[in-house]
C-alpha cells in the first residue's frame, strides 16, 4: 500500500569533495529507498543539504585564507553537480545557512529553554593561548581515552564512536598551532539529556525493526547513563544564540544540524507554493527515515530523538538503517593524503549506473566494506557486461532479426518457459520486501540472480536455433526473455536509474520508466509493441584502466 515517507540524508560538510564512501553510506542508499517508494506511489519526500557551520569549513577557511562562505559556496556547488549526474533525486537539497534553518534552530531552542531542557551552566573549555581564543571540539584533536586512537577528535572518535568531550581526551593539542591548550571556565548552555534517559530507553526498546548494530549500539549508549550536553560554543560562525547578551556564541553545529531536516522540510514546501505541506510528514501519519553513516548513530537515535521529545508534536525518527564504512583499496579515505576516488572525478570519465552497482553489490549495511578498481571493472565486466548486458544483447538483436522489430506473439508456452516467469515473479516479490527493509544489497543480488536465470534459459533453449526449426516456439522463447527483461528493468530501476530508461526505450516505450510504478506482470509487455533501437546497456572497460586509476593516486 502506498505510504508517506520521509527521508532525511545525513548533511555533509561543505569542507571538501565528496567521496565514494559518502556516497555508500548514506546517499546511495537513501536515493534507492526513496526511487522505490515513489515508483510504489508512496508520497515520498527526501531532503538534505550541505552542514555550513561545521568547524571542518572554519578550518579549512582559515587554512586557506579565505571566509567560511567562500568555502561553503565552492563546495555546495559541487554537491548539487555530483547529485544531478549521479541521479540522486533529492526533493530539495539546501544549506543550514538559509534565514528559515536560523529561524526554525532558534525557535527550537527557545522552547527547550523555557522548558527547562535547555539551561545555563559554565564549562571548562579549552583555551589556545597561542590563537587567543576557546577551541571548538574539532579545533582539538588528541588521544582517544576509550580506545587509545592517537587523532580522536574533540568532539568524536572516529575509531571506536565513543562521543568526547575535549577535556576526556589525552595529550589533547590545538589543531592549529599544535599547542596545548588551557582549559578556562566559560558560560554556556546546556541540554538536559539526562530528562529524557527513560524515555528514550523505553521507545529504543520497541525499535526492533531497527538494524541490530544500530539498536545494539544506541541500547548500550542509553544504559550506560546520558550526560547533559552543551549546545554553544564561543564561535563568531553559526546560528546565533535567541538569547540577549549571548552575542558572541552560537547555537553548536550538532544540535542545529539535525533541526535541517525539519527546516528543510519547510523550505521545500515554501517552494512548492503550499507552505503547510510538510505537517502532512511531521504531524501527520508518516514514517521518517535517516539514512547516515555509523559515526552519526547517537546523534540521530538519541539527541536529535531527545529534542523532538522536548519539543512535542513532531514525528519521531521510524527508522535509521545507518551503514558502516566503505574503505579504499582496504585504506580509509583520506583528502589531505589523496587517497580516495572523488564523485566528481569518477563522473567525469566513467558513467554513473556501474558505480551505482557497485557500491550497491557492495554496500556496507552489516560491516565494512572496501572499493578497489580490480573489483570496480570485474563486476562491470563479468555482472552489468556479461550477464545483464550480454542477456539483453541475445535476446534483442534475436528479436530485431527475426521478428521485425517487435515483441513476438508467444503461440505457447512450454514448462521451463512457465518456471521462468514464477521465478521472476519471486525475485520482484522479494526484491520489493528487501528495498521496504533497507536491505538493499540483497535487493539488488536477488534481481541479478534473476538475469543469470534468464541467461541459463536461453542456453536451454537456444532461440538463435528455434528461428531456424520451429518460428513459433522461438517467438514464445524469445517473448518470454523479454517479459523477463522488462522486469529486471523495473526491479533494478531504483538502483540503476540510466540503464533502466535506456532499456524502457529499446524495449518501446515511449514514456518514462517511473511512470510504469512498481508493477510487473507479463502482459505489461504487449506482443507486437515495436522495439526501439538497440544499443548496449553497458561498456566493458579495459583492464589497463586500473594503473591508470591507481598513477592518478601517486602510488
Amino acid at each position: 500500500m502506498p505510504e508517506r515517507i520521509l527521508i532525511g540524508v545525513a548533511w555533509p560538510y561543505a569542507n571538501g569533495p565528496l567521496h565514494l564512501g559518502h556516497l555508500a553510506g548514506a546517499y546511495l542508499p537513501a536515493d534507492i529507498f526513496a526511487r522505490y517508494h515513489r515508483a510504489r506511489g508512496s508520497e515520498v519526500l527526501m531532503v538534505s543539504g550541505s552542514d555550513q557551520h561545521g568547524t571542518p569549513i572554519t578550518i579549512r577557511a582559515e587554512q586557506e585564507g579565505v571566509s567560511p562562505q567562500q568555502v561553503v559556496d565552492r563546495y555546495h556547488s559541487q554537491f548539487l553537480d555530483c547529485w544531478e549526474r549521479l541521479g540522486i533525486s533529492f526533493d530539495l537539497f539546501t544549506t543550514t545557512g538559509t534565514a528559515n534553518h536560523a529561524a526554525m534552530a532558534q525557535e527550537i531552542f527557545s522552547a527547550l529553554y523555557q522548558k527547562g531542557y535547555i539551561y545555563k551552566d559554565t564549562m571548562l573549555l579549552p583555551y589556545c593561548p597561542t590563537c587567543k581564543r576557546f577551541l571548538a571540539d574539532r579545533y582539538i584533536v588528541g588521544t582517544c581515552p576509550v580506545c587509545g586512537y592517537a587523532d580522536a577528535r574533540g568532539d568524536q572518535c572516529d575509531n571506536c564512536g565513543s562521543t568526547l568531550d575535549p577535556k576526556d581526551l589525552k595529550e589533547p593539542r590545538c589543531r592549529i598551532s599544535g599547542d596545548t591548550p588551557d582549559f578556562l571556565e566559560s558560560e554556556h548552555f546546556f541540554l538536559k539529556l539526562t530528562a529524557f534517559q527513560e524515555q528514550l530507553l523505553n521507545w529504543v526498546r520497541q525499535q526492533t525493526h531497527w538494524r541490530p548494530s544500530v539498536l545494539n549500539f544506541t541500547t548500550r549508549f542509553l544504559e550506560g547513563g546520558l550526560k547533559d550536553r552543551a549546545v554553544t560554543r564561543d564561535l563568531d560562525w553559526g546560528v546565533p544564540v535567541p538569547i540577549p547578551g549571548y552575542d558572541s556564541k552560537r547555537i553548536y553545529v550538532w544540535f542545529e544540524a539535525v533541526i535541517g531536516y525539519l527546516s528543510a522540510s519547510m523550505e521545500h514546501s515554501q517552494a512548492i507554493g503550499k507552505p503547510q505541506y510538510w505537517e502532512k510528514f511531521w504531524k501527520e501519519e508518516c514514517r521518517v527515515y535517516n539514512f547516515l553513516g555509523k559515526d552519526n548513530i547517537p546523534f540521530h537515535t538519541i539527541i536529535w530523538p531527545a529534542m523532538l521529545m522536548g519539543y512535542g508534536g513532531l514525528n519521531l525518527p521510524y527508522d535509521v538503517p545507518a551503514n558502516e564504512f566503505l574503505t579504499f583499496e582496504s585504506q580509509q579515505f583520506s583528502t589531505s593524503r589523496n587517497w580516495g576516488v572523488w564523485v566528481s572525478d569518477y563522473l567525469d570519465r566513467f558513467e554513473p549506473d556501474p558505480l551505482r552497482y557497485y557500491l550497491s553489490a557492495n554496500m556496507p549495511e552489516t560491516s565494512d566494506s572496501d572499493f578497489s578498481w580490480r573489483e570496480y571493472l570485474r563486476r562491470n565486466n563479468d555482472e552489468l557486461v556479461a550477464t545483464y548486458g550480454n542477456l539483453v544483447h541475445r535476446v534483442l538483436t534475436l528479436t530485431h532479426r527475426h521478428f521485425e522489430g517487435r515483441v513476438p506473439e508467444p503461440q505457447s508456452q512450454d514448462e521451463i518457459g512457465l518456471q521462468l516467469l514464477v521465478k521472476a515473479e519471486e525475485h520482484f516479490v522479494e526484491a520489493g520486501q528487501y528495498l521496504e527493509g533497507c536491505r538493499f544489497r540483497m535487493g539488488i543480488t536477488s534481481l541479478m540472480g534473476l538475469a543469470r536465470e534468464a541467461n541459463r534459459y536461453l542456453d536451454a533453449t537456444a532461440p538463435w536455433r528455434l528461428v531456424k526449426e520451429d518460428i513459433f516456439k522461438a517467438a514464445s522463447c524469445l517473448w518470454t526473455a523479454l517479459t523477463v527483461i522488462n522486469c529486471l528493468k523495473t526491479g533494478l530501476y531504483p538502483y540503476l536509474p540510466y540503464s533502466s530508461e535506456k532499456l524502457h526505450k529499446m524495449l518501446g516505450f515511449q514514456d518514462d520508466v517511473r511512470d510504469h510504478g512498481w508493477v510487473w506482470s507479463p502482459n505489461l509487455l504487449p506482443p507486437g509493441q515495436p522495439l526501439g533501437q538497440l544499443e548496449p546497456l553497458f561498456t566493458k572497460l579495459d583492464d589497463s584502466i586500473i594503473e591508470r586509476e591507481t598513477q592518478r593516486l601517486g602510488v
